[in-house]
């Protein structure tokens, strides 16, 4: 297989790990409280980065910034997650992974640092579509009043993109390794839903081995592999194309949703999913064309026709900046 079309292919596997990652966690928190579910995800997902980090010999120690950066992002992180696995253990599959996906249009409106000035007022009418299709997607069978998963979810998509862009102030300009920030808010999880979690860490013992899968899969797939190849496949690509090919998950959500779960969309509903759909690749297609032109412009004459060097992609839960590959991979801002 070519080199492009397996990159391809690996985004594509990412983006439909992320959108089963919604089914997987409503079923976990079908037979597990949601607080025991977090915290088996986050140390399950611990002990898989740990043992990466010591098969890494040649990259040395931990660094001070990994450490005092990783923390606080280890903390906003952990609050996407609780708010998310609440909302979708009271909503839909399908409806989860499309709700969160604005995030995508929410981050830009908070992260100002890869543009100049205002955004333009088509990308405020691609986040009016998206708000009306959140709408359309509570609306289920008719006009009513919100189910409490849907506004969970919503406030979920707004608190990833405070994170998201977190990550990005916080990590611009520095040398921190993507495995080592993870493995540190990994661990920052792990500890922080211990003990809320601890009166029913017996109930561990009583989900079988379809429990366990469900949790080894939410820990090892949609976070840990899903993460490193992320990194792999965007140093490979371009951010147009990574970003387009990871912004396939809420149609991948939805599929699964309702091939698996067996999620029914009304007509208002699959309006709202195209909407969604729809409405987040315009506004970042649009915030993506703004972010190249700004820097196009605030770039010296004589380094104006340069090739940049730094793309920008908005994964799930982060953004993650990388470089050409030359020899050593660049170091990567992480994500979820």
């Amino acid at each position: 297989m070519p080199d492009a079309r397996r990159t391809d292919a690996v985004l594509l596997l990412v983006a439909l790990v992320w959108g089963s990652s919604y089914l997987s966690a409503q079923t976990a928190t079908a037979v597990l409280p949601v607080l025991v579910v977090l915290f088996a995800r986050y140390a399950l997902s611990a002990l898989a980065c740990l043992g990466l980090v010591a098969t890494d010999r040649k990259s040395g120690g931990w660094t001070r910034d990994e450490i005092r950066i990783g923390v606080p992002l280890g903390v906003t992180q952990a609050a996407v997650l609780v708010v998310e696995t609440y909302g979708v253990a009271h909503t839909s599959a399908a409806n989860a992974g499309l709700i969160i996906s604005l995030t995508i249009v929410i981050t830009p409106l908070l992260d100002r640092s890869g543009h100049r000035g205002g955004l333009p007022l088509s990308f405020y009418a691609a986040a009016g579509v998206c708000l009306l299709a959140v709408g359309l997607l509570m609306s289920g069978n008719g006009f009513h009043a919100p189910r409490l998963g849907d506004l969970l979810m919503l406030a979920a998509a707004l608190i990833r993109a405070v994170h998201v862009a977190l990550v990005g102030r916080l990590t611009v300009n520095r040398a921190i390794r993507p495995l080592r920030l993870t493995t540190v808010q990994t661990l920052v999880g792990s500890a922080l839903f211990l003990l809320p979690a601890s009166g029913e860490l017996s109930t561990l013992a009583h989900i079988g081995v379809a429990g366990w899968a469900q949790l080894l899969y939410l820990a090892l797939f949609c976070s840990v592999f899903a993460f490193l190849a992320q990194t792999w496949a965007v140093q490979r690509t371009s951010a147009s194309r990574a970003s387009l090919l990871l912004g396939t998950e809420p149609i991948w959500a939805a599929a699964v949703g309702i091939t698996l779960a067996g999620d029914h969309f009304t007509p208002l509903t699959g309006l709202g999913a195209a909407m969604m759909v729809a409405g987040t690749y315009w506004g970042q297609s649009i915030e993506r064309a703004h972010r190249a032109a700004t820097s196009e412009g605030a770039r010296p004459p004589s380094t104006a026709s340069a090739p940049s060097e730094t793309r920008t992609v908005q994964g799930r839960g982060a953004v993650t900046s990388a470089a050409p590959p030359r020899g050593r991979d660049k170091p990567q801002p992480t994500r979820r």
